[in-house]
């Protein structure tokens, strides 16, 4: 598991995290922020994505589990990453819906290619 770990999350974040320096000195410091603020993400989401190899679990469990580890470290990340601009509470949901929309899209998206891959 530690392997896994390493390849789907840490190296990944250790790669971009180069990139982001050299950006940085490159005085592309606003591409710099942004590859940055992905790397963590992309760390999230790769480790994350280890919930889906436990074998005995159900696909909802999974799935429910996976949806709140997001919602609990990848929603704030862009709430905080200046990606968006934030004034109200209508904005906040917007983001909300944002995220929601696009881990709906790669879930399905994820789940075929599985079902097809795996027949």
């Amino acid at each position: 598991m530690l392997i896994q770990i390493l390849l789907r999350g840490l190296l990944p974040f250790i790669i971009m995290n180069v990139i982001a320096i050299v950006l940085y000195y490159q005085n592309k410091t606003h591409d710099a922020k942004g590859t940055f603020i992905a790397s963590f993400i992309v760390l999230i989401l790769g480790i994350a994505s280890l919930i889906y190899n436990f074998e005995e679990w159900s696909i909802l469990r999974k799935t429910v589990l996976h949806f709140f580890v997001m919602l609990l470290t990848i929603y704030p990340i862009l709430l905080v990453s200046g990606w968006f601009t934030l004034i109200s509470m209508k904005d906040y949901f917007l983001v909300f819906l944002i995220f929601l929309g696009f881990g709906t899209v790669s879930w399905l998206i994820f789940f075929t290619l599985f079902k097809f891959t795996s027949n």
